[in-house]
């Protein structure tokens, strides 16, 4: 069945690639980006049915119009893929504070925004899904990456929460959550001027592995979107979706982690309980 599908970030990554493959697949995509003369080809290509529109996540009503102007182009949209961000490297005290605003002006409130703009168009269409694309970074934690992690760990809770809220419209939510996977995240990485004294820890460590490429990325960009765009078109998709090797095995073990520490905890917490006679 031809749906229409609303993608940000589409210039580049996993954006670009589910672009690609919903239009080979005779799909309808409204692309967004803030550049969207990348887009340029594609549309020459695939000029009935790609539309492009122009977004900048970290302008709220950049956001609100382009909603805007995509449902009444198109009437109705069945998905809309929030996949837009970047990532920050640092230590946190090697950030700066334009970094720190910009990275959560754009993974987070951006994210935020878009979805808050989307929900009543999708309210009165009487329903639809949105992707929110996170990463393994969503739910377990690296040195040298906590910004990053602030903005992955606050878009779930929130999308988690928003999902009980809009269920009884008809609309529902998907968290993608791939690993290391083989796209320009690595090239578009803002890299935070080091600080000598974080040289020999954990977060220098990372460091010198994101420059001389030391670190194994098995995930296959495009099998990763073909499983994003299998969920996305499932009657009943979960809510997250782990996506290669790598994620699954380090958000396992996280879990298992934080399973086995609470343990302790249980008489602890009960006893913490109001006791009513």
């Amino acid at each position: 069945m031809r749906k229409t599908w609303f993608i940000t970030g589409a210039n580049s990554g996993l954006g670009f690639e589910m672009t690609q493959q919903l239009l080979a697949d005779g799909q309808k995509v409204i692309a967004t980006a803030r550049r969207p003369e990348a887009l340029e080809q594609l549309r020459q290509d695939h000029s009935a049915q790609l539309d492009i529109i122009p977004l900048d996540l970290t302008e709220p009503d950049s956001i609100a119009s382009s909603i805007e102007e995509a449902f009444v182009r198109h009437q109705r949209i069945d998905v809309i893929v929030s996949n837009a961000g970047y990532g920050l490297f640092g230590a946190a005290e090697e950030l700066t504070r334009a970094q720190i605003d910009r990275q959560i002006a754009t993974n987070l409130a951006g994210s935020i925004h878009l979805i808050r703009a989307a929900l009543p168009f999708l309210r009165q269409q009487g329903g639809g899904r949105i992707m929110q694309v996170s990463s393994e970074g969503g739910q377990i934690a690296y040195p040298g990456f906590s910004l990053y992690h602030a903005t992955k760990w606050g878009i779930e809770g929130f999308v988690e929460s928003v999902a009980q809220e809009v269920a009884p419209f008809g609309i529902d939510f998907i968290i993608a959550e791939p690993g290391p996977t083989g796209t320009n995240f690595g090239t578009n990485l803002d890299r935070a001027k080091p600080l000598a004294a974080y040289e020999e820890t954990p977060a220098g460590a990372i460091r010198r592995g994101i420059g001389d490429g030391g670190f194994e990325i098995k995930g296959d960009a495009a099998r990763t979107v073909a499983a994003m765009i299998s969920a996305a078109r499932s009657d009943t998709p979960p809510l997250r979706l782990t996506l290669g090797s790598t994620a699954y095995a380090s958000i396992s073990q996280a879990l298992r982690a934080r399973s086995k520490a609470l343990e302790p905890q249980r008489e602890v917490a009960h006893s913490a309980d109001r006791q009513v006679r």
